[in-house]
């Protein structure tokens, strides 16, 4: 397999062997600086299945809508690099985790250039209930400060223009930061819609590990139950493909 390369605002990995497919990833909030390092784990092991990865890198801002036209162009800009490159046409899937999986649904094209968009852990909170401290010093300062768009507008927006019918909704244990149960809904309730739900143990930070332990001290050390749930995401993910 290769080395990460970035490009652009990317991280990329593509393996050695023939690729049958590309995932355009994006993260979570301040995760997602250094996707590369934070979701090395899951990242790499659907490298390993034959698929390349193209990481957005990004620090989180008030304008979701903006971001998201940002890292879809970023994405659509690497996988059409690869495809020249290679020359032929790859199946994609769009891998978002928390605020990544509202960037993915707020893509310019309402995810039409993917076979389909996996959410991990979908987060639409307010600004005051993501950010510590900003809901008492916006008032002080006399600042009205909220994403945009805001929560109740965003899946409104994903009711009435994300086409994508293919889904697959993730939930890890009791994620109290996992808003999940208000996306599915959204999405079941467009037509001919084709999302599935999936409960794994875990909680909100299971996508997102570097396999430091087990980079530093070798397989012996790693957590069984987290390599395992790894195993059982990327198999998952694998099937959309």
């Amino acid at each position: 397999m290769n080395r990460w390369q970035r490009r652009d605002q990317c991280w990329c990995l593509w393996p050695s062997t023939a690729i049958r497919g590309v995932v355009e990833f994006v993260g979570g909030s301040y995760l997602a600086a250094s996707p590369q390092i934070s979701y090395r784990r899951l990242l790499e092991s659907l490298a390993a299945e034959q698929l390349a990865i193209h990481a957005w890198s990004y620090v989180p801002g008030f304008d979701h809508q903006l971001q998201a036209r940002d890292a879809w162009q970023q994405l659509r800009r690497c996988r059409q690099s690869l495809e020249q490159r290679l020359g032929y046409p790859l199946t994609t899937l769009r891998l978002g985790h928390s605020l990544g999986c509202k960037l993915h649904l707020l893509a310019p094209d309402g995810g039409r250039g993917c076979r389909g968009l996996a959410a991990l852990s979908f987060n639409n909170f307010t600004a005051d209930r993501s950010i510590p401290l900003l809901g008492t010093v916006a008032p002080a300062l006399g600042v009205v400060t909220e994403f945009s768009p805001g929560p109740e507008e965003t899946l409104k927006l994903i009711g009435r223009y994300y086409l994508q019918p293919n889904n697959l909704v993730v939930r890890f244990g009791n994620d109290a930061l996992d808003q999940s149960p208000d996306l599915l809904q959204t999405l079941q309730s467009r037509d001919q819609d084709a999302s599935e739900f999936l409960q794994m143990s875990g909680d909100h930070l299971t996508p997102a590990s570097a396999g430091l332990r087990q980079g530093l001290l070798g397989d012996w050390a790693d957590d069984p139950a987290k390599k395992k749930r790894i195993r059982r995401l990327t198999d998952a993910l694998v099937a959309m493909i």
